[in-house]
């Protein structure tokens, strides 16, 4: 490098490649985009599993200022959301900016000249070092998948499969397979193995709240209005955003709310399985929304099938052959997959990340990641975090969150160009994250009985935001200064 760079941003996600396009619609070219994957897209890179979809609408799942009037479905599938997200490369002239096949390995605060140090890592082995003014972090929660903690798992002699590391040509025909897990990334898969396997075991360890998914074609002749007629696309999005964020407070404040969404639930499993022993394992036992609400018209229907079994005994091991119940049952299977997500609440910098004073992210995290809004950490001067803690949702679309998070990265960028380094103080994020745990405990994911994947091992929820996306937007539109230690150049 010639010079040092006015950004780093790691990982070629929705968060990724929005801040680039935000560094290109300020006007700035002075940036660098590194990704580890062989092509854009992030978890939507990642995750190819049959079936893999969004469980929000497409006109809302995607960027407010990159609209996509060529959507086919309500719910985009993943190959439509990975072509969206590889044409934004394009539509904002990001290739020359983006290093494929490129690992952060170590990223070190040089405190003399307050630039950060960055070593990365191409798939020959070549390292480099970057300079840069600031890092964005744009890795996300859903980037290191969690297998299942299973005595023996390593000694199984079929495949091993997991949902976000889905082998390309993987033929479920004549197998006997069985899927750990009934959360999103399941109700999803498990229609589209049922048809092909031998035998399909379905193993359960606690029953989801499904709603209806109703998803539809959108026709030729919506899109096309939705691409000619003034203000339709964006009227179109405006209500999708209305229809999910009045959810919000059910979520957030009042909890029991969601009481009256159980029965519609209730009689959508009704409608598809009768009476009986499998309608009883399928009818959750916590308050809808203290795990993720899911979506699927096809997962009940597929359970019914005369190949597929929902297990619901707990597993005692697995063994080279299967998987061996508590009960002494051995479930014989040729293919298991875990569908069991990701390290989300216990999210983890991607490298070393070494700030002033040597202090180290990965030490400031030992017990749970903080931050403050979601986008900076005290004591790490110039980074940035897109999805970080606290930013998750539970009603409405992650990249409103990401778009608001990339104004507040803005407006901090243009604070640097007349400082060193800016950082929110210990005293900000502390009060930050004390108002955060007050306001959590309320929540339906703190008191709707159950446990899940947005806890922390000892019960923190560290993943989700326990407000309305407007508040997060009001909040991170500017940076608020006092909040804030500066340095000048």
């Amino acid at each position: 490098m010639t010079g040092p760079l006015g950004m780093l941003i790691v990982g070629a996600g929705f968060g990724g490649l929005g801040a680039a396009a935000h560094r290109r619609r300020c006007g700035d070219d002075d940036f660098v985009l590194v990704e580890q994957a062989d092509g854009v897209g992030g978890t939507w890179w990642a995750n190819r599993y049959p079936g893999a979809a969004c469980d929000i609408p497409s006109h809302l799942y995607s960027f407010s200022f990159a609209p996509n009037p060529r959507w086919t479905r309500h719910y985009p599938g993943q190959q439509e959301i990975a072509a969206y997200l590889d044409d934004c490369v394009h539509r904002f002239g990001l290739a020359p900016h983006l290093r494929l096949h490129t690992r952060l390995t170590h990223l070190l605060w040089d405190e003399a000249q307050h630039l950060w140090r960055a070593r990365v890592r191409d798939a020959a082995g070549h390292e480099d070092e970057l300079l840069a003014q600031a890092v964005t972090l744009a890795t996300g929660p859903l980037s290191r998948p969690r297998m299942p903690a299973l005595a023996g798992l390593e000694r199984f002699c079929g495949l091993l499969l997991h949902t976000a590391r889905w082998p390309d040509g993987f033929d479920a025909s004549g197998r006997r397979i069985g899927v750990i897990g009934t959360g999103a990334s399941a109700i999803q898969l498990v229609p589209q193995l049922a048809p092909l396997a031998q035998r399909l075991t379905v193993f359960q360890r606690s029953a989801p709240w499904i709603l209806p998914r109703g998803d539809r074609p959108i026709g030729a002749r919506t899109r096309w209005a939705l691409a000619h007629v003034p203000g339709l696309r964006r009227l179109w999005r405006g209500a999708l955003y209305c229809q999910h964020e009045l959810r919000a407070p059910a979520f957030t404040r009042h909890p029991g709310w969601l009481r009256r969404l159980e029965p519609l639930a209730l009689n959508h499993l009704r409608r598809r399985i009768p009476a009986g022993a499998l309608r009883d394992a399928l009818t959750p036992h916590y308050r809808m929304g203290c795990k993720r609400i899911l979506l699927a018209d096809d997962y009940y229907p597929a359970l019914r099938r005369p190949n597929v079994a929902l297990e619901t005994r707990t597993i005692a091991a697995v063994e080279p052959q299967g998987v061996r119940l508590a009960d002494g049952e051995l479930v014989e299977l040729d293919a298991l997959v875990a569908a069991t997500g990701f390290e989300a609440a216990e999210i983890t910098p991607p490298c070393p990340v070494i700030g002033p004073q040597g202090r180290t992210l990965h030490a400031t995290w030992a017990r749970g990641p903080v931050g403050y809004l979601g986008t900076m950490v005290a004591g790490f001067p110039n980074l940035f975090t897109v999805i970080g803690p606290n930013t998750g949702l539970g009603h409405n679309s992650m990249v409103h969150v990401i778009e608001s998070q990339l104004a507040l990265i803005d407006d901090a960028m243009r604070a640097l160009r007349a400082h060193a380094w800016l950082s929110p103080t210990a005293d900000a994020q502390e009060r930050f994250n004390a108002e955060i745990g007050a306001r959590l405990a309320r929540t339906v994911w703190a008191t709707g009985g159950c446990t899940s994947w947005y806890q922390t091992r000892d019960g923190r929820i560290t993943t989700l935001w326990p407000g309305s996306t407007l508040e997060f937007r009001r909040r991170t539109r500017r940076l608020d200064r006092p909040d804030f230690e500066f340095a000048l150049r």
